[in-house]
C-alpha cells in the first residue's frame, strides 16, 4: 500500500471539500482507513512544495505522481472522485 501527500492551505474550501471527502471515502469503505495520507500545508514547507509540480490545492500526490488537483469552481462531487482515485492507486 502506498502513502497518499496532500498538500493544502488553510481556508481553502477545496481543501475542505478534500477532507470532507476522505472521511466519508473512509465511512463508505473501511478498507480506505489504512491508506496513510500525509497532509502538508504549502505555507509552513515550501522547502517540501519546491518538489513537487502543482498549481493549485488540493493536490494529492502518490509519491512524486500526481493524482489529483483541484480548480476553481470545482464542485465537490469531483473533488471526492478525484480523492477516490487517489485512495484505490494507494490500494493498488
Amino acid at each position: 500500500m502506498k502513502k497518499i501527500t496532500m498538500f493544502h492551505i488553510d481556508e481553502c474550501r477545496y481543501c475542505d471539500f478534500a477532507k470532507k471527502a476522505i472521511a466519508e471515502l473512509r465511512a463508505e469503505n473501511p478498507a480506505y482507513e489504512n491508506v496513510e495520507i500525509e497532509m502538508i500545508n504549502e505555507n509552513e514547507h515550501p522547502e517540501i512544495i519546491e518538489n513537487y509540480d502543482y498549481w493549485s490545492v488540493p493536490s494529492l500526490f502518490i509519491g512524486h505522481d500526481k493524482i489529483f488537483e483541484a480548480a476553481l469552481f470545482m464542485p465537490y462531487e469531483t473533488v471526492k472522485e478525484g480523492v477516490k482515485l487517489a485512495f484505490d492507486k494507494a490500494m493498488e
